[in-house]
């Protein structure tokens, strides 16, 4: 399996498939580069290099005890992107990935990325503040870090359904889809798993959403449970300075069925623009 060794000393693991034009994707917490097999696949068979790592803790990376914040998580992609020397390169992010792709690409990616996408991703920012009173409020992701401690595999499971938006009436949602999401959080040690809750709704990205000055697709869908697309999609849309935001009703957090099958070919058609 093809690793990575970053700077300070943490093994990253990626996949690397098809030849063309490259496209790395970055998952979701608590996932794993597992969580983007269809569009590997996919994007590989549509003309274009696929490559998706797993974040630092996550998968079959290291279990870091230290560096689970965004600003490392970007650092890490920085260094996969160069020991990759990829260039004309297109960032796809999936919640806190996309997070990571909007500080790689804003602080760490010019004169390499030439595209970013990003689908329920965290930024701008998470967390509720005075200057962000739309934000979800602090105890919410305390909630998150205590059920960890608790019982992270019951937590994981009991997540998969919001995550999915298999608890809304009428979906459609697979056992075998929450098993996958519960398998791949399993792989997160529960430090890892515990830092990047900080990461992922504390980390202020307005700035990096400003800097971006590539084209950025924005989707999310409008029954996310997970990352409030008010708070999400809605304001980073302002931020950027040449962003196409699409809203798909009734679609979860979780990228899955109609959902994912819309999203792609959307993303496909970006990307050829």
């Amino acid at each position: 399996m093809p690793y990575i060794t970053t700077s300070d000393g943490t093994e990253i693991y990626y996949t690397d498939q098809g030849s063309g034009q490259p496209i790395l994707f970055s998952h979701g917490w608590p996932l794993s580069s597992d969580a983007w097999q269809v569009e590997l696949k996919l994007f590989a068979d549509a003309g274009y290099r696929t490559i998706a790592h797993d974040r630092r803790g996550h998968g079959r990376s290291s279990k870091t005890y230290e560096g689970n914040n965004m600003d490392q998580y970007a650092r890490d992609l920085a260094e996969l992107v160069e020991h990759l020397d990829l260039r004309d390169l297109i960032v796809v992010g999936h919640s806190t990935g996309g997070g990571e792709v909007v500080r790689y690409a804003a602080q760490h990616g010019k004169g390499r990325v030439v595209k970013v996408v990003t689908a329920g991703a965290v930024p701008p920012i998470m967390v509720r503040s005075a200057d962000n009173p739309e934000g979800t409020p602090i105890e919410v992701f305390d909630g998150i870090r205590a059920g960890l401690l608790k019982d992270a595999s019951q937590f994981y499971k009991d997540l998969s359904d919001s995550f999915f938006g298999a608890n809304r009436p009428g979906a459609d949602v697979s056992q075998g889809a929450k098993d996958d999401f519960w398998r791949q959080g399993m792989l997160v040690n529960l430090a890892a798993a515990y830092d990047c809750v900080k990461a992922f709704s504390e980390t202020d990205q307005r700035d990096d959403l400003r800097a971006i000055d590539v084209p950025m697709l924005i989707a999310q869908g409008d029954d996310d449970q997970i990352v409030p697309v008010a708070d999400a999609a809605e304001k980073s849309i302002q931020l950027v300075r040449n962003g196409t935001l699409k809203i798909y009703p009734g679609a979860p957090h979780g990228i899955y069925g109609a959902y994912r099958e819309a999203l792609d070919k959307d993303i496909l058609a970006f990307i050829s623009e």
